[in-house]
């Protein structure tokens, strides 16, 4: 298995990928994805901007909205802003979401064309791997989304590397790399305790590594791009 790696906010002249992508946002993008899953969403909707997901909502009523706009502040008029705390502690049993957030999201609709997609997070990283492995894939992009011109993104190469290691067969300690998640730049904004929007509640709930066995494929559902929960075996 041929594994690489590329970074969401640099013009890497990598060629394209079009065996398997996991898209890896963990604070908090995919995290709350993993939260609203075991909180009962049947499905997630992820849409690209605030004005696509409000559109989306008149087209399903009684779906919910979850997202944040840049630095982490809820998207105005949803229903919920990029927070796993938030969502697990909802009721959400068979209830569809709309998502949209500026990097996790983004980079999913990015690689679309993708023989097979995933969302990734620490939270659900060993399933993810069991599940790339139950494809067969041959070759595995790992996208990095957290890296800003303010941020190290450290959250998410943690999880690349994490996954990696799964992927190659290996046994890590998962401790280091839920600690790196902590200590990240983005990390540490939680930790501050100056911003409501980034609680450390979400920062505890996105640092758990493989708190849930399901990964979260992107698939082409009735026309629309959406991501499930599914386990290894039902691949």
């Amino acid at each position: 298995m041929q594994i690489r790696r590329q970074f969401l906010n640099r013009l890497d002249p990598a060629p394209e990928p079009h065996d398997v992508v996991v898209v890896i946002d963990v604070l908090r993008s995919f995290s709350t994805a993993a939260y609203a899953f075991a909180a009962g969403a049947s499905l997630i909707h992820p849409v690209e901007t605030i004005s696509e997901a409000l559109l989306l909502q008149e087209m399903l009523p009684e779906a919910i909205t979850t997202g944040a706009i840049a630095g982490g502040d809820p998207a105005p008029g949803f229903d919920f802003g990029n927070s796993p705390s938030a969502l697990a502690a909802a009721n959400l049993q068979g209830r569809e979401l709309i998502q949209t957030t500026v990097a996790g999201v983004r980079g999913l609709l990015r690689f679309a064309h993708a023989r097979a997609v995933f969302a990734g997070s620490l939270v659900c990283a060993r399933a993810t791997a069991n599940a790339i492995r139950q494809l067969g894939a041959q070759e595995v992009m790992l996208l990095i989304t957290g890296e800003w011109v303010d941020r190290d993104g450290d959250e998410d190469v943690a999880c690349a590397d994490y996954l990696e290691a799964l992927l190659l067969g290996e046994y890590p300690d998962p401790e280091p790399f839920e600690e790196r998640v902590r200590n990240s730049d983005f990390g540490r904004r939680f930790t501050a305790g100056d911003n409501p929007s980034l609680p450390l509640s979400d920062l505890k709930l996105c640092a758990q590594a493989d708190r849930f066995d399901f990964a979260m494929p992107a698939m082409r559902d009735k026309g629309r791009f959406v991501l499930l929960a599914k386990r290894a075996e039902h691949f």
